[in-house]
């Protein structure tokens, strides 16, 4: 596999990112972050240095992810995707962030929002525009706002 593709215009801390993966213009990625193998982050994202991507994930363009934020492998992040990490947000109020954890094979659709501390389960979809307010269950598809339960993801 080739070395990661890092777009000229991107910016790049000191961040581990795995052969593969390929980071296009106007990305952001902090020192301290860490990012896998073959994914794809696309234009205009933000990974804070404390967030944790797996590999063969895509974030596509407009996807923030904030320290304590995790995403194991093989998930998918549509445009826009909104992801918390403050339960109290205050201007200048330290905060120890919560865990968010996305995992393996989850996708979470364009425009939806994700509060802090929950987990999205194996293989769950969220639909685009859900609000997730608390964990989803592996295999589920969730939609809504708030987001609920509206049927099980199929092979």
């Amino acid at each position: 596999m080739s070395e990661a593709f890092i777009h000229p215009l991107a910016d790049v801390g000191d961040a581990a990112i795995g052969a593969g993966t390929r980071v296009w213009q106007y990305a952001v990625i902090v020192a301290g972050a860490r990012i896998g193998s073959d994914c794809n982050i696309c234009a205009h994202t933000f990974v804070e240095g404390g967030a944790v991507v797996g590999d063969r994930v895509t974030l596509k363009s407009g996807v923030f992810l904030w320290d304590g934020i995790t995403l194991e492998d093989d998930v998918f992040v549509g445009p826009n995707a909104t992801f918390t990490n403050d339960p109290f947000p205050r201007s200048r109020v330290a905060v120890d962030y919560p865990t968010t954890l996305v995992k393996r094979g989850a996708s979470i659709g364009a425009g939806a929002v994700i509060l802090p501390g929950l987990t999205i389960g194996e293989g769950a979809m969220i639909g685009a525009g859900a609000v997730v307010t608390r964990d989803v269950p592996a295999g589920e598809t969730w939609a809504g706002n708030p987001a609920r339960m509206i049927g099980r993801v199929s092979d």
